[in-house]
């Protein structure tokens, strides 16, 4: 549960980043974008692997770009969902996957496979530094 909230938490930085670079992204108020990011995060664990595995030929053939396609309807399904949470059109929200996938990009250097928060100790082979 912890990882599934760090990363909603990555999203919604993201989220907030796509409103703020992209036009056509807005959200009603604060709660809404975090119920968009917990929601994001729950359609991409459920709906988005049904997807992909569905559209395999096709991200296949456009070697993996169609993924962004993919994250952009899993945007478009969320605004959908969500009163608050507008997303003018598909370009929009194209851009919006984008800035999400790059912040989360970015961000993973942090947060390790597990969705956790990693901490990297360093320890001398004779106990010192030299």
């Amino acid at each position: 549960m912890e990882g599934f909230l760090i990363r909603a938490v990555v999203v919604g930085i993201g989220l907030w980043l796509a409103s703020k670079i992209v036009g056509g992204i807005a959200f009603s108020s604060t709660e809404t974008l975090i119920a968009a990011a917990l929601l994001l995060g729950i359609v991409n664990a459920f709906v988005r692997p049904v997807i992909v595995l569905l559209t395999l030929p096709i991200t296949l053939l456009t070697l993996g770009l169609f993924l962004l396609v993919i994250n952009a309807l899993m945007i478009m399904l969320v605004a959908w969902f969500l009163p608050g949470f507008l997303v003018a059109g598909f370009w929009s929200a194209v851009f919006a996957a984008i800035v999400v996938s790059l912040t989360s990009w970015v961000m993973s250097g942090w947060i390790g496979p597990r969705g956790r928060i990693e901490v990297m100790t360093m320890h001398s082979p004779r106990g010192r530094w030299d």
